[in-house]
């Protein structure tokens, strides 16, 4: 039987989610097709350029071992990039835009560079006060010096550093969308961007603007028959950082003025960068034509971050605001408090305040009383399951391995901590405890917990993990 493309494709992905993190996998070879088999080359076709070039930074190596490994020695791989021709960077620019005073449907032309001049209004100044430079509308407190950087955020991080420290629209990363769930950090990352880029480039222009101020200017020169003054302005901007762009969902002559304005500036080499709360292949209520042009350069999420990165954020913001905090009091907050940032740093102001306004020490008991406030309940009894879970966590160990008969060191020794635990942390019996390894004996549970206690006993490496997880448990149950 003849071995197809996608046979080869599907073997090879099989080797790399092996050898890559859940999240790299989905973000850097789902996406990929393969395409073709001919003489030991396989050709595959990747979303654009930069995806390409991150492949060729960072996997080429396993991608040549996996592909010699399923087609032999003189195995090659081509790539085929997608490139969405309504670019057409090469041609001379022009756009064309609906006349929306007169209600005409013929659509007059307007030729790019344009030049602002007194006649055109800024929809940023205030009615009576006469002021022709635009202001960036960014926060000085937003930038990268304050932003933590951990696994959550790295990628969208270092992408939007590198489009802050050049010229516009010189990057693969343009547009630049940047996406995740409330108070993940979307709106400090991308005026981050925008201040340092104003710090190396302070002759261009900078413009920070939500989705809603966006469609209530469009609506206010719609109404005052201003619409050109509206789009000559935003023609001007070098750097245009729209936030929120989820709220253009159903509007329609939103989009459409907004898909004109993004041609034009991204034809004429400025740079684009927008948040959303969900990655643009998921947005509804919006033009292909605006979608298509959104996955043109980096969709980076922004997740929820870890244990770690939220007690680096509140010792940041400690640090800033030139407090200091009992770490017990900075851990039980981090481990919490674990939706996202505005909560973390919304519970240490209300902690501060307490403290202040009562004239009370900052102490656990202090800080049990502010986290009700933010979360349903603080106190949950510890199952064998959750155990099983924060150990598999710290170890990197797939919860289900606990249940086989596997003699492998590292999953052997992960079972009998969880199970030393499990007798430790819970009310159940040891048949119970035992049920829950895949249905193991008790006296298999009593030699597990003395096999445990002889390591803590003789091995430091080892008890400094058992230390690790015991915090994490009992930070769970204070």
């Amino acid at each position: 039987m003849e071995t197809t493309y996608e046979d080869v494709w599907k073997n090879c992905l099989k080797i790399i989610r092996d050898n890559v993190s859940l999240q790299s996998f989905k973000t850097w070879f789902e996406p990929i097709k393969p395409v073709r088999l001919e003489n030991s080359v396989l050709t595959i076709q990747v979303p654009s350029q930069f995806f390409y070039e991150w492949l060729e930074e960072h996997y080429v190596g396993l991608l040549r071992k996996t592909i010699k490994r399923e087609l032999g020695i003189d195995a090659r791989l081509e790539y085929r990039i997608v490139v969405d021709n309504s670019a057409g960077n090469a041609k001379p620019f022009t756009v064309n835009y609906p006349n929306y005073n007169t209600g005409n449907n013929k659509n007059p032309e307007v030729a790019a560079p344009l030049v602002m001049g007194n006649s055109i209004k800024n929809p940023f100044i205030i009615p009576g006060l006469k002021k022709v430079n635009i202001e960036s509308q960014l926060s000085p407190a937003y930038n990268f010096d304050n932003f933590v950087e951990g696994d959550c955020n790295r990628l969208a991080r270092s992408a939007g550093f590198a489009v802050a420290t050049k010229p516009p629209g010189t990057t693969a990363f343009n547009p630049l969308v940047v996406y995740g769930g409330v108070g993940l950090g979307k709106t400090h990352l991308v005026q981050a961007i925008g201040n340092q880029f104003k710090q190396h480039f302070p002759n261009k222009t900078v413009l920070y603007v939500s989705s809603e101020k966006f469609t209530n200017q469009f609506i206010e020169a719609l109404k005052n028959n201003a619409v050109n003054d509206f789009i000559h302005f935003y023609h001007l901007i070098d750097v245009l950082i729209v936030d929120d762009i989820q709220f253009f969902a159903n509007k329609d002559k939103t989009q459409d003025i907004f898909f004109h304005i993004f041609n034009h500036l991204h034809q004429g080499g400025k740079q684009l960068i927008l948040t959303s709360d969900r990655s643009p292949r998921d947005l509804e209520g919006m033009e292909e034509r605006l979608l298509s042009r959104f996955k043109w350069g980096l969709s980076a999420d922004l997740q929820v971050p870890d244990f770690e990165t939220r007690i680096a954020i509140l010792e940041k913001k400690m640090y800033a605001d030139g407090i200091e905090l009992p770490r017990e009091v900075v851990e039980f907050v981090a481990y919490n408090i674990n939706t996202n940032i505005r909560e973390l740093e919304g519970a240490l102001i209300s902690l501060l305040a307490q403290a202040s306004l009562n004239k009370k020490e900052i102490d656990i008991e202090l800080a049990k009383k502010i986290i009700k406030n933010f979360v349903k309940s603080i106190s949950r009894e510890v199952s064998i399951e959750y155990i099983q879970k924060t150990v598999c966590e710290h170890f990197e160990i797939p919860m289900d391995k606990l249940k086989e008969k596997t003699r492998k060191r590292a999953i052997v020794q992960a079972r009998q901590l969880s199970m030393f635990l499990a007798k430790n942390f819970t009310k159940n019996s040891l048949k119970v405890i035992g049920k829950h390894f895949g249905g193991r004996d008790h006296s298999t549970v009593i030699h597990s917990c003395q096999a445990v206690q002889n390591l803590i006993d003789t091995d430091g490496e080892f008890r400094d993990s058992v230390k690790e997880i015991q915090k994490k448990i009992q930070l769970s149950i204070t």
